[in-house]
C-alpha cells in the first residue's frame, strides 16, 4: 500500500506518467498497474502537470525581518512552491532565531547566511567592515547544517558605501573557509562596477538580478554581453533571475535570451509587499513571464527544479526518480492572457499562464486556493 499515487500526470515534456510515493519519496513512476493501491490515489487525467517540486532559491520570509519579511507559507506552498530559500534576509546574529520561527511551515525552509552578522536590519549592511565577522558565520553554519546552505552579499552602491569590492573579496574568503558553500552575488547600482565583481567570482558562485535595468547590468549599452560577464559564465559562474521590485527588466531579459544568455536559475525575490501589491505576486507568474519571452515550459521548470537544486546542492531535490525526496508540485498552463509588468513599469502580454495547484512535501499533498477549484483533489 503506498501513501498517495498520482495517476496519468502531464509533464512539461507532454508526456503522461504515474507516480507513486511512499514513506516521503518517489517510491515509484512510469505506468503503475491499475491494481496498485494507496491511502490516497488522485487521476490527473493527463490536463494536469507534474513536476519535481518547485525551488525559489531567492526569496525574502524571515518573519521578523523589519524590512523585507513575508510568512514561508505565503510564498511556499501557497504558491507550489516546495522550496525557499531566504536570501540573505539574516546574518549570524539572527539566523537562529529565523531557523526557530521556520520550523512549523509546511514549506522547507532554507538560507543563504548574509556575510554581514546583522543581516538586513538596514539597507547599507556593507558599510562597514566591521560587520563581516569570519569566525561568527563560522558557528552558525556548523550551528545550523543543512539549514544554511549558502552564503549572500549585496554588491550595489547603497549597500556597500565606500567599500567596493572589498566585501566580495572577504566574502570569498569566508567562503573558502567553509567549504566553498554557493555564494550568491546581488548585483545593482555602481560602484562598485559589475566587470570588477564578475572578475572575482568562480565556478558555482550565482549573479542575481542578472536582468536588471539599471547601468550597471549584463549587457552594454550597445546590448552586447560585457566581455567580463562572457569570461565570468565560462567559468561556471550562473545566473540567477531575482526579480524582486527593483531588479527585472524585460527589455533586458529579451535582448538577453536573443543572445542565449539563458537564466540557470528563475526566482522571484518575493516579500510581502511586492506579493500583494506586484511587480513579483508569486513564482508561477515569474515563470509565465519566461514562457511569453521565449523559454520552453521544459527550460522554465528546470530552473525552478533541476537547476536550483544543482546551483545550491540541494541533494534528493529537483529530478523525479526514485528515492528522491517526494516535494513535487503540480500545475496547469492555462491559454488565458494576461498583462505582466516587470519591475521597471514596462508591460508585456502573455498569452499562457501557469496556475500553482498542489504543492506535495515530502509525500503530504497541499492544495492551493486554485487547485481547490479544479476540484481534483
Amino acid at each position: 500500500m503506498k501513501d498517495l499515487i498520482l495517476r496519468r500526470a502531464r509533464l512539461a515534456d507532454g508526456s503522461v506518467i504515474d507516480l507513486a510515493v511512499q514513506n516521503g519519496r518517489i517510491a515509484a513512476l512510469g505506468t503503475l498497474p491499475g491494481a496498485m493501491a494507496a491511502e490516497n490515489t488522485v487521476d490527473l487525467a493527463g490536463g494536469v502537470y507534474l513536476s519535481a517540486g518547485w525551488i525559489d532559491s531567492h526569496v525574502h520570509c524571515y518573519p521578523a525581518s523589519p524590512i523585507y519579511h513575508d510568512e514561508p507559507d505565503r510564498v511556499g506552498i501557497d504558491g507550489g512552491v516546495t522550496t525557499v530559500v531566504d536570501a540573505g534576509s539574516t546574518g549570524a546574529d539572527q539566523v537562529g532565531d529565523f531557523h526557530r520561527l521556520t520550523r512549523t511551515a509546511r514549506t522547507q525552509v532554507l538560507a543563504l547566511l548574509n556575510i554581514a552578522r546583522t543581516g538586513i536590519v538596514t539597507q547599507n549592511e556593507l558599510a562597514d567592515m566591521a560587520q563581516i565577522d569570519g569566525a561568527a558565520v563560522k558557528q552558525a553554519i556548523g550551528d545550523y547544517p543543512g539549514f544554511i546552505v549558502g552564503l549572500k552579499a549585496r554588491m550595489s552602491s547603497s549597500v556597500v558605501g565606500e567599500n567596493g569590492l572589498r566585501p566580495l573579496i572577504r566574502a570569498k574568503q569566508i567562503q573558502h573557509e567553509n567549504g566553498d558553500l554557493p555564494l550568491m552575488v546581488h548585483i545593482g547600482n555602481d560602484p562598485p562596477d559589475l566587470d570588477g565583481i564578475a572578475d572575482l567570482l568562480t565556478a558555482g558562485d550565482i549573479i542575481t538580478h542578472c536582468y536588471n535595468g539599471k547601468p550597471n547590468r549584463i549587457l552594454t549599452l550597445e546590448g552586447a554581453l560585457r566581455g567580463a560577464v562572457r569570461k565570468a559564465l565560462d567559468r561556471g559562474v550562473r545566473l540567477d533571475v531575482g526579480h524582486g521590485s527593483a531588479s527585472f527588466s524585460f527589455a533586458v531579459a529579451r535582448q538577453a535570451i536573443a543572445l542565449g544568455i539563458l537564466p540557470h536559475t528563475i526566482s522571484s525575490d518575493i516579500y510581502c509587499r511586492n506579493r500583494l501589491d506586484g511587480p513579483v505576486h508569486s513564482l508561477a507568474a515569474v515563470m509565465s513571464k519566461f514562457l511569453a519571452l521565449g523559454m520552453t515550459l521544459p527550460q522554465v521548470i528546470d530552473c525552478v527544479t533541476l537547476n536550483a537544486a544543482q546551483s545550491l546542492k540541494l541533494t534528493g531535490r529537483g529530478r523525479l526518480a526514485v528515492g528522491e525526496t517526494a516535494d513535487l508540485t503540480l500545475f496547469a498552463l492555462n491559454d488565458t492572457p494576461q498583462i505582466y509588468a516587470d519591475a521597471d513599469g514596462a508591460a508585456m502580454n502573455a498569452p499562457q499562464q501557469l496556475v500553482p495547484l498542489a504543492a506535495v512535501v515530502a509525500g503530504a499533498l497541499y492544495p492551493t486556493q486554485e487547485g481547490n477549484a479544479y476540484h481534483v483533489f
